[in-house]
């Protein structure tokens, strides 16, 4: 590709580089990270609305379900029900704050291999589960894995793209999240026709995305920022020069250093962002990821199949519906790609905050 000059927004100076095959090598492997999670919030609710998932796990929803004549409300009632799918988010909460450590202390290459063991593991108990025990057990691996994913995945995409197309590159784990979404949507509706064993398939596919990020995270480079902030400046230094694919990066190189050495003369980072001038963004950016959850997007997405049902419509039915809800949702995240860094943040956030009080007051 041809040189290009890479500049960051405010008073920072122009960096010399090329968006080089190297970093779209990176960027697709880190983002199965987002694969990984998408699938599985896709292939849960999929499962559950599975007739000979119930029958093996859960048999006293699958009797319950099949008395519903009119529809399937609160037929899926059931407190080991609810654990199979909130233990995933349970032991990924808890993770997220060991990965943060892992990420700081060991980089974020080792953080994203370690996700992917998790899941790999969590995948094959799942697939292969004969009782609930090995099921909540994958699970809570999954789980782990997703923690871990979630944590170092969106921070390797951030330190390793040029600033020029650095909220594009951001947004390409959001993309596979949705990809993972709408692909697990599919395999739902195609093995739910094999009998009994279409459950296993959809939960072995999981596998996928663990095995490519596994592998291939083995041929991507370590950040330059990681490397510099555990006092490996060289290594840093060769890496920046290989992903930018010119040998004039002292501009950008001086700037990582400047920023790490600034970030470790924080000795109490939690102290600092309770300080009068912190609290304005921190407010913020609690706020609205807290806002963002609260819209229900994610519970739409993970019981979508189960929604549907609910409602009355057939298992197929359903499980259709919901490959065209996560076409939907793919299609509005490229937008996003697209956009993103032409318009900025903020306008597609208005727009976002607009379309969603629409359609909620419409639904």
């Amino acid at each position: 590709m041809p040189a290009v000059v890479i500049a960051n927004n405010g008073d920072v100076p122009e960096f010399e580089g090329r968006i080089t095959f190297s970093v779209f090598v990176c960027v697709v492997i880190a983002a199965c990270g987002g694969l990984m999670f998408g699938y599985d919030i896709g292939v849960s609710g999929g499962v559950t609305a599975m007739d000979d998932f119930l029958k093996k796990f859960f048999y006293q929803v699958w009797e319950r379900k099949q008395e519903a004549h009119e529809n399937n409300y609160c037929k899926y009632d059931n407190k080991k029900l609810q654990l199979f799918t909130s233990s995933l988010y349970i032991a990924a909460l808890i993770a997220s704050f060991l990965a943060s450590k892992m990420c700081s202390k060991y980089g974020r290459k080792p953080t994203m291999q370690l996700a992917s063991i998790f899941f790999i593991g969590g995948v094959a108990l799942t697939t292969f589960a004969v009782n609930i025990e090995m099921l909540i057990i994958g699970r809570l691996l999954l789980g782990c894995g997703v923690g871990f994913a979630n944590q170092a995945v969106p921070l390797f995409l951030s330190e390793l793209a040029p600033a020029k197309i650095r909220g594009a590159l951001n947004i390409s784990f959001q993309l596979f999240i949705t990809i993972g979404i709408l692909v697990a949507n599919i395999v739902n509706y195609v093995v739910g026709k094999i009998h009994p064993y279409g459950f296993r398939i959809s939960l072995g596919i999981a596998g996928v995305p663990a095995l490519l990020l596994c592998f291939g995270s083995l041929a991507i480079y370590e950040t330059p920022t990681s490397l510099i902030e555990r006092k490996k400046v060289e290594q840093g230094r060769a890496v920046l020069k290989k992903i930018r694919g010119v040998d004039n990066v002292d501009l950008e190189y001086d700037s990582i250093v400047h920023a790490c050495e600034v970030a470790s003369q924080i000795t109490q980072p939690y102290h600092e962002l309770m300080k009068r001038e912190s609290r304005p963004p921190l407010v913020i950016a609690i706020v609205m990821q807290v806002f963002q959850q609260f819209t229900g997007i994610n519970a739409i997405m993970f019981y979508a199949p189960v929604l549907f049902q609910t409602v009355g419509f057939g298992s197929d039915a359903a499980l259709l519906s919901s490959v065209v809800t996560g076409l939907v949702n793919v299609l509005s995240t490229t937008v996003s790609v697209v956009l993103v860094d032409k318009v900025g943040r903020r306008a597609l956030l208005l727009e976002a905050c607009v379309q969603m009080l629409i359609t909620q007051v419409w639904i």
